[in-house]
């Protein structure tokens, strides 16, 4: 919670921060201009796109659009929030952090945490010593060194056994003084349906504790030793872990992962673990979840670069696909490692060993080899329908690639298929003007709105947030124009609405207090326009002609509403209100063309 203090404190640090010496110490700047340049370190690239302002006191990466204050960058480059890389500058300059009383809540939230983290820690060396130490972890030995793991790697990942007992855990540590309570908190025990009690959460599977990133045990993952289901049964989520932002082994592995300059993502904790016992460190894999942009961000905080290693059975493949989706817009460079023969890493590496198995990570896939190569063997090219599925399919890879590569994709593709590359270049003109899901529609020509920007609507944006941003009344205006809820870029609707929301309370906004509250995305956004010279143009001499293209670009946007909701209620036949529908899109098609001959003129 922000207090006086801590705003006095942070003005403190950021005044004692030189951002040239901070980031300097990083990467190589060299100067140009009245900015200084390097190769971004949160990216792969050959030629600079980080731009460095002294003056503003702010970063923006121009390739994979990172951007911030001083506190920011230091969050990123140490993988720390933002909060913790305000008091980690402070530390390295000398400055000591403010005394603040903290109210009941916190101090009890904070107790609380530290108490689940002391229990978590309890129930690793539960689970283990039952493993190693006692009859109940007979079968779970037999089972782990069955699948090729050794009592060297039981002892590494701290592996272990939960007895089939529905009270042996809650027992034990009960009589230990803890409370039932703190035991439903962390997972470890369920309440019955029926109100009669609790039980264990885990019975009769082999353990694997789930670290984060400063090796606290947060949670578990049971896996079942026969074919029962589910196969793994993972912790609930609680204050101390969200599986959605956590990824298994990356505590052990960032390092070899920042060592190797990329990360092999895996399914599943045993592919984790023997990969990583046989050698092959820079490994993680996701908690049975699909794979998430927090996990694309953790990963790419330590490498530019991905290898997706799921299993090879369709459902793995499928899950690749999702990913690579979801990956795409990152700037990360991603490559698709697929194991031969349909086998598991888990499973190629105990017969193959690590060498072949980093034989076949030299040789993955670039994401439009993939990609194409999994189109083609899920549809039938013979016909019109399989051609236009892989057609649909690639589109969006094409897209995403760079100049060259999608050169080499559309004659690719015209050849394979043998269509013309400019049907290809007319579809992926569609694309461009449509969001994935709607894009998906048009394959069967159900055409849906949608509201896409140009790089003219996103220029006039950031005119009109810059001037927004130094002086506060111009919102009065922009919204009589656009609802502030409708701007057209995400990021900009959310920037004023976070200036809007900071002047109605009467509070002052800065770029401190904007890079801890908005959004990744929102923040990196508003250091770019920050740190823009706008081509040498005032933003505020410019400002009336980009909120004519914003409050443009709103309108179309309701003339296409109201268009498309008529032919909706035509083919429903309600006419009369067809009729209503179309009058009220032929008023704001006049007022369109009105404004259009104003500004003309």
């Amino acid at each position: 919670m922000r207090s006086p203090e801590w705003d006095a404190f942070t003005a403190r640090v950021r005044e004692s921060s030189d951002i040239l010496r901070v980031v300097g110490a990083y990467v190589s700047l060299k100067q140009k201009g009245n900015n200084y340049w390097a190769c971004c370190p949160f990216h792969n690239e050959k030629t600079p796109s980080f731009s460095v302002s002294p003056d503003k006191g702010l970063f923006y990466c121009f390739g994979c659009h990172a951007g911030g204050d001083v506190f920011k960058f230091i969050s990123m480059i140490e993988n720390v929030n933002y909060g913790e890389a305000i008091k980690l500058q402070a530390e390295r300059l000398g400055i000591p952090l403010p005394s603040r009383k903290r109210d009941a809540k916190e101090i009890a939230r904070d107790q609380k945490i530290a108490d689940m983290q002391k229990v978590m820690a309890m129930a690793r060396d539960f689970f283990h010593s039952c493993l190693v130490n006692t009859r109940y972890g007979v079968s779970g030995l037999k089972y782990l060194h069955g699948r090729g793991i050794n009592d060297d790697t039981i002892k590494n990942f701290a592996l272990g056994f939960a007895p089939n007992s529905f009270e042996k855990l809650k027992n034990a540590f009960m009589k230990r003084g803890i409370s039932e309570q703190l035991l439903l908190d962390c997972g470890l025990i369920k309440r019955r349906q029926d109100g009669s009690g609790t039980y264990d959460t885990f019975r009769n599977r082999v353990m694997i504790p789930i670290a984060d990133e400063m090796s606290r045990v947060v949670a578990f993952g049971g896996r079942v030793m026969d074919d029962a289901l589910p196969k793994y049964l993972n912790s609930p989520e609680t204050m101390i872990f969200n599986k959605r932002k956590m990824l298994f082994g990356l505590d052990r592995a960032k390092k070899a992962i920042g060592n190797e300059k990329y990360a092999i993502l895996v399914e599943g904790y045993m592919d984790a673990i023997s990969l990583s016992s046989a050698g092959v460190k820079n490994v993680v894999a996701s908690l049975g979840t699909a794979f998430t942009v927090e996990h694309a961000r953790k990963i790419l905080r330590h490498a530019p670069e991905v290898c997706f290693c799921y299993d090879s059975d369709e459902a793995g493949q499928k899950a690749t696909i999702r990913a690579l989706s979801i990956i795409r817009a990152t700037g990360a460079k991603v490559r698709v490692l697929v194991v031969p023969d349909g086998k598991d890493p888990d499973e190629f590496i105990r017969r193959h060993g690590a060498d072949a198995f980093k034989e076949l990570a030299k040789n993955a896939l670039s994401v439009p080899d993939f990609e194409i190569n999994y189109a083609l063997s899920h549809n039938d090219i013979r016909t019109m329908d399989g051609k236009t599925n892989v057609l649909h399919a690639m589109i969006p890879v094409i897209a995403a690639s760079n100049t060259i590569e999608k050169l080499d994709l559309i004659e690719r593709l015209s050849r394979v298929l043998s269509i013309e590359d400019g049907i290809i270049k007319q579809e992926l003109s569609h694309y461009r003007g449509a969001d994935a899901g709607s894009y998906a529609e048009s394959s069967v020509r159900k055409r849906k709105l949608v509201r896409s920007v140009d790089d003219a609507v996103m220029k006039a944006g950031r005119v009109v947030v810059r001037v927004a941003w130094d002086d506060v009344g111009t919102l009065a205006h922009i919204s009589s124009l656009v609802p502030i809820d409708e701007f057209p870029v995400a990021t900009h609707c959310e920037i004023l609405k976070y200036i809007m929301a900071c002047d109605e309370k009467g509070e002052k906004y800065d770029e401190s207090s904007a890079m801890a509250n908005l959004s990744e995305e929102a923040a990196s956004e508003l250091s770019r326009i920050l740190t823009d010279d706008f081509a040498g143009e005032l933003p505020r001499d410019i400002y009336d002609k980009c909120a004519k293209v914003i409050y443009l670009t709103y309108l179309k946007m309701l003339y296409e509403e109201h268009r498309i909701k008529a032919d909706e209620l035509e083919k429903q036949g309600k006419s009369d209100e067809a009729l209503r529908e179309l009058d009220e899109s032929r008023q704001i098609f006049d007022k369109i063309n009105r404004i259009k001959e104003t500004r003309n003129g």
